[in-house]
């Protein structure tokens, strides 16, 4: 019952060596060295190979690299195969770290001060409270969740926003597209953490962006997709958005002539807000599978019938 992983080829030896100190009893293949396709149970990949059915005749299990399975195409995966997400502490850490900077860059004007250095011109300029400033983040899940402990913790006003009803102690939570214009109205730096689904795509439009209060800032390490980069320019361009800070964006990369690379309140980042570890990675791995071998529920699951 092997193991194919099907990614980045660099993190694809260290997944080699790690399985083979702790799991030396898995076979591991790395793409495209399969080796007989009738053994592989297993495939760790950011895309599956074409034709899966053909290509893996026996597979059970495939285990995203990514926090994310919006890069899938679940249509071409048959229903018995289970699709799990990657689920582990490095992703977590990694995006705490990145959306903590991007809210600190807005909260203490790190864009007005790299246009004043432009400028040459030496101004100090009031500091506010994290308390007086508000932050909500769309989405509740693994990673939001974590995000928000985070800010919290710096003193900041944090509220939640998902479909379903959540509680965190000291995080406002909202719940349902009911309570969405409310959210947003109470929020000075909007967060994007929700996952690409059928309903995300294109949600963060003109309607959203002119429900957040003026000089309000968008930072979106959620997928690019979600947003109507149009409307985002028309907002930043009025002046009813203060900043924008992108890890993400449609297409990645963007065409060399796109306005995002020379906007001055927009800060790009090439998809990096976080990454699987290989070494807990492998761990996370490695617990679903004897969790699968067991009958038992693996850690990341989808549900298909939410996408997610």
């Amino acid at each position: 019952m092997a193991l194919l992983y099907k990614a980045d080829p660099e993190r694809g030896r260290q997944w080699a060596q790690l399985f083979a100190s702790k799991a030396p009893e898995t076979p591991f293949r790395l793409w495209p060295d399969i080796g007989d396709a009738a053994s592989i149970r297993y495939l760790a990949a950011w895309q599956p190979p074409a034709d899966l059915t053909r290509a893996l005749p026996n597979l059970e299990v495939i285990f995203s690299v990514g926090a994310g399975i919006d890069q899938f195409d679940l249509s071409a995966v048959p229903s018995g195969i289970a699709v799990v997400r990657m689920v582990e502490p490095g992703i977590v850490e990694g995006m705490v770290e990145y959306v903590t900077q991007a809210v600190l860059t807005v909260h203490r004007d790190l864009f007005d001060y790299a246009a004043q250095q432009r400028e040459r011109v030496w101004r100090a300029r009031p500091v506010r409270a994290a308390s007086t400033r508000r932050v909500g983040v769309l989405g509740l899940g693994m990673l939001g969740t974590a995000v928000l402990k985070q800010l919290h913790r710096f003193g900041f006003a944090c509220a939640g926003w998902s479909r379903s009803a959540h509680e965190l102690e000291g995080i406002e939570c909202h719940a349902g597209v009911e309570s969405l214009d409310a959210f947003l109205a109470r929020t000075d730096v909007l967060v994007c953490l929700l996952p690409l689904t059928d309903s995300t795509r294109g949600l963060l439009n003109k309607r959203v962006f002119a429900a957040l209060p003026p000089g309000a800032s968008f930072i979106n390490v959620g997928r690019g997709p979600q947003v109507n980069q149009d409307d985002l320019l028309d907002a930043l361009d009025s002046g009813h958005l203060h900043a924008a800070i992108l890890d993400v964006t449609d297409p990645e990369p963007l065409p060399d002539t796109h306005p995002f690379w020379t906007h001055p309140r927009v800060r790009l980042t090439p998809h990096i807000a976080s990454a699987t570890r290989p070494e807990t990675a492998v761990d996370v791995v490695l617990d679903n599978l004897r969790r699968h071998r067991e009958g038992q529920p693996m850690i990341g699951q989808i549900d298909r019938s939410r996408g997610y």
